[in-house]
């Protein structure tokens, strides 16, 4: 009884997910309506095709009516006429709305994931995000539009056949009629099927994009570790079971059909013998029999198509549960109304808790900070100690689970969103740069597009205009995916460019130089003195030596803040972060002994 329930609930549940897909189609209603209509006089004429055969051969070859000899072949031209018109405004019709839900689809689908909250991500691979944005994104097209064709298209057929063979004979027609619920029953079981095989062919081209992805991201450690085969066998295992999923899909379809089709040819055979029976044969003419006959081999085509287009639509349904799934995600909190041009910077953090998804443990604990507009403040600590959390509650990354960040005496929530992160600016230890030119990543963002004058001056603040002048094309030279044309180091001062010509008053340093060599960091040591002139900056650095002239050095430890001063003062006080100085220290002097 639960089962039976809980199919019930599933069938319903697969219900609204496709009544929520139709709307996309039925918003271009229009052009659905000339669709629909062709594909209704191409199911009729099925019919008027099976009804020329009867006066073909009774009045045409056994009474020899030389008027219905010349009229038969006009009317098999014009009906094959009238099914070209139909059949093409039937399918461009649904073509053309076809693409206009994908794209209607995918819009909305990248959009949300411009807006969904952090935590998001960190639980979903890029990989299967993309997956849905295009493989599932297309099968949910597939199910709302195509498969609409067939469904409507041969029902119509189905039901214009029928009819006529009802009009030629009732009784007759009842025997095909009588093995209808085997075909349903056939059709509702293989439906089930249908849609959670769907799930896991989905599930899985996720997996191999998710794979390919960390291979062709990772292709360097790959190499250097040796590691294609393990890479090789990731993928073998993610393409097999892939593999595995769509052959019992093809099995299933295979399947289904012979079965409705044996159905069919049984009820064909019933006739047959019934129609050929002695004394059967004189209340029925030979154009009468044979056009019953020629429409119940007509029938076998729709049916056919009907019985595999459950598999388009469950495919369909189960693409459009994780299409909508992304959809109805509630996208990042953003009630607040406050939107000031430009703030002083002050920053507040009061009795601040954080932790991540349904974790115990606090990431961040009972955090009391206060820092001046205008304030240099070092975060320091081990790693794990909550530093960048910390950081990523400014821009509302993530929201604190206890107390309240503010920026001049307001908390956070009560600025508009795209407010508060105008005040902000990130300089990271990842840089990321997009596949654009020189200029248009260090405006990035900007709109409009700065003048050119404002964007080398950036440039020159970042020490940065030099190496750009010496590239071939200067400015406008296209610098590849994520910047790969460019060292790290150059990479960095495009990333310090671009917060220069942002100018916010809210500047966050985080592990900015970390991955550079001593004489890339001198170069930008001078570009982020000019960049933090004036502005409140929150510097997270490995290397001590970057923040001994910060204003402030805070010092993290299990989420809770142990220490702060300044430099010389906490290194006089012989505490967390003397010893954390001091191993840092100590491994330099070992480095250069080496």
């Amino acid at each position: 009884m639960q089962q039976l329930t809980h199919q019930g609930a599933a069938h319903g549940h697969g219900w609204l997910i496709y009544r929520r897909l139709l709307g996309y189609v039925l918003e271009h209603w229009r052009i659905a309506i000339v669709a629909v209509a062709g594909m209704l006089v191409t199911g009729a004429t099925e019919a008027g095709f099976a009804w020329l055969v009867r006066p073909m051969l009774d009045s045409g070859f056994v009474e020899r009516d030389p008027t219905v000899l010349r009229l038969i072949p006009l009317g098999v031209l014009g009906i094959f006429i009238v099914r070209g018109v139909s059949s093409f405004a039937a399918q461009y019709g649904t073509a053309w709305i076809s693409r206009r839900v994908i794209a209607r689809l995918r819009a909305q689908v990248f959009d949300q994931l411009l807006t969904l909250p952090r935590r998001y991500f960190d639980d979903a691979s890029s990989g299967m995000l993309l997956s849905r944005l295009t493989y599932n994104v297309e099968q949910v097209a597939q199910a709302g539009t195509n498969a609409m064709v067939i469904v409507i298209r041969d029902t119509a057929t189905v039901v214009f056949l029928l009819g006529y063979m009802a009009w030629l004979s009732w009784q007759l027609t009842l025997i095909f009629v009588v093995l209808g619920p085997v075909v349903i029953g056939v059709v509702l079981y293989v439906s089930k099927r249908f849609r959670r095989l769907s799930h896991r062919i989905q599930h899985s081209v996720g997996s191999i994009a998710y794979v390919a992805e960390e291979a062709i991201e990772g292709s360097d450690e790959v190499r250097i570790f040796g590691a294609q085969a393990q890479e090789r066998a990731r993928f073998d295992e993610a393409n097999q079971r892939n593999t595995r999923q769509f052959m019992k899909f093809a099995a299933t379809q295979a399947l289904s059909t012979p079965i409705v089709q044996f159905c069919a040819a049984l009820a064909l055979s019933i006739v047959v013998w019934l129609a050929t029976l002695q004394g059967s044969m004189t209340t029925v003419s030979v154009g009468t029999f044979v056009s019953f006959i020629t429409a119940m081999l007509l029938l076998l085509q729709p049916l056919k198509r009907l019985t595999k287009v459950h598999a388009e639509i469950q495919r369909g349904i189960a693409a459009g549960e994780s299409i909508f799934e992304i959809l109805d995600e509630p996208g990042e909190p953003d009630r607040g109304r406050y939107a000031p041009e430009r703030v002083a910077g002050a920053l507040s953090f009061r009795g601040v808790g954080f932790h991540y998804g349904d974790a115990s443990e606090r990431v961040l604990d009972g955090i009391d900070l206060e820092i001046a507009a205008g304030e240099t403040v070092a975060i320091v600590g081990r790693s794990g100690s909550g530093k960048s959390t910390l950081v990523s509650l400014l821009p509302r990354f993530y929201e604190p689970v206890a107390g309240e960040v503010r920026l001049d005496d307001r908390p956070l929530p009560e600025y508009r969103l795209d407010a508060l992160r105008r005040q902000l600016a990130l300089v990271g230890q990842q840089v990321v740069l997009f596949n654009a030119s020189v200029a248009e990543n260090i405006a990035y963002g900007q709109d409009p597009m700065p003048a050119r004058e404002t964007i080398e001056a950036a440039a020159e603040a970042a020490n940065a205009k030099d190496f750009i002048n010496a590239l071939p094309q200067g400015f406008d030279t296209p610098i590849g995916e994520n910047g790969v044309l460019l060292s790290g180091g150059q990479r960095q001062r495009l990333a310090i460019a671009r917060a220069i010509l942002k100018d916010a008053p809210v500047l966050i340093l985080d592990e900015a130089t970390s991955a550079l060599d001593s004489e890339s960091e001198r170069h930008i040591q001078g570009a982020l003195e000019h960049l933090m002139a004036g502005r409140t900056t929150l510097v997270i650095a490995h290397r001590l030596s970057t923040i001994e002239r910060a204003d402030r050095i805070v010092v993290l430890d299990g989420g809770r803040i142990i220490e702060t001063g300044r430099h010389a003062d906490l290194l006089a006080r012989d505490g967390a972060y003397a010893a954390l100085h001091r191993l840092q220290f100590q491994g330099d002097v070992a480095g250069h002994g080496s």
